[in-house]
């Protein structure tokens, strides 16, 4: 699985893949979506072949095209779906002069079935305790994370500091990683936006920290009692 945090905080992570080469912007974005979807339809026997053979990065690159072409600062990956076999995502990571085009894309999107569903953020998975996380040959457990969290009631968000007994022995950019990802797997791109604020690393397990079911839940509640609230992540 990949995670993406949005590009408009100053601790996102940046992209690890190659940029695309520079295009012009559409002046259209539901045209743009129409277009998308019609290459949709021309690229899915060979995203298909490529899923067919495990082969994900190469499905994953037929798509680059196509989604630089709907906007260039776009994200994409596949992922396992929820309601589906698999999930397409497109992701603008919470920049709102992106939204357009993906609630265009959406919006143009066609009905899902049993192989494909479609989002326009990046989805929680359903139990996060379950999922394992691999960095280079390490495996995580996101079950061994802990999460102190701090609410501001007045803001309606939450500062967090993220732990994993592994976290020491790695690198600065894998740390980070593992720092960020455990969140977006918990709460989806979009709340996790909405409803953290400050997000640390913690090297050693915070007292009183939360396993990310009990986080989800945290910041569930929050996002139902403050639903005027967004805090800064706008």
């Amino acid at each position: 699985m990949r995670w993406f945090r949005r590009s408009n905080r100053e601790d996102a992570l940046p992209d690890p893949r190659t940029a695309w080469p520079e295009q012009a912007v559409p002046d259209d974005p539901a045209a743009a979506a129409e277009r998308f979807w019609r290459r949709w339809s021309e690229m899915l026997p060979e995203i298909s072949a490529a899923l067919g053979d495990r082969a994900p990065q190469r499905a994953e690159a037929v798509l680059a095209g196509a989604v630089a072409e709907l906007h260039p600062d776009l994200h994409v990956s596949l992922e396992r779906g929820q309601r589906a076999i698999y999930a397409l995502v497109v992701s603008g990571q919470e920049d709102p002069a992106l939204r357009p085009f993906t609630d265009a894309w959406r919006a143009a999107a066609p009905p899902e079935d049993a192989i494909w569903e479609f989002h326009d953020s990046v989805p929680p998975v359903p139990d996060p305790s379950g999922v394992t996380v691999n960095l280079g040959s390490r495996s995580f457990a996101l079950a061994d994370v802990r999460v102190a969290a701090q609410v501001d009631e007045a803001e309606g968000v939450v500062d967090v500091a993220v732990h994993h007994p592994l976290l020491g022995e790695l690198d600065a950019a894998a740390r980070e990683a593992m720092t960020f990802l455990p969140l977006d797997a918990t709460l989806g791109e979009r709340l996790a936006a909405r409803r953290l604020r400050r997000v640390e690393t913690a090297e050693s397990e915070p007292a009183g920290a939360l396993t990310l079911r009990q986080l989800r839940d945290l910041v569930r509640g929050l996002d139902r009692e403050r639903p005027e609230s967004v805090g800064g992540a706008d």
